[in-house]
């Protein structure tokens, strides 16, 4: 069994930096994501510095919100080692 994944684990900050690079990509502003995901901008700054946990429907979320093929940006991150 694989030990659990933490905000703080190697492969979590690969996810951080696909999350920012899916946004900046999209021309979104922090403000502009989470007025999207219907969430402060706090929140998001914080995910992408790595104090918040993302599950897999948050990610899905974030990834139409912007605009990103949710299949394709998965793909994406595997090949980032996350």
């Amino acid at each position: 069994m694989l030990p659990p994944i933490s905000v703080h684990h190697p492969r979590y900050a690969v996810l951080q930096a696909h999350l920012r690079q899916l946004r900046v990509g999209a021309g979104l502003t922090q403000v502009d994501l989470a007025r999207r995901l219907k969430v402060d901008q706090s929140y998001v700054s914080k995910i992408e510095r790595g104090e918040r946990y993302v599950d897999i429907l948050f990610y899905l979320d974030w990834c139409r919100a912007c605009e990103a093929d949710p299949s394709h940006a998965v793909t994406l991150l595997g090949e980032k080692g996350a």
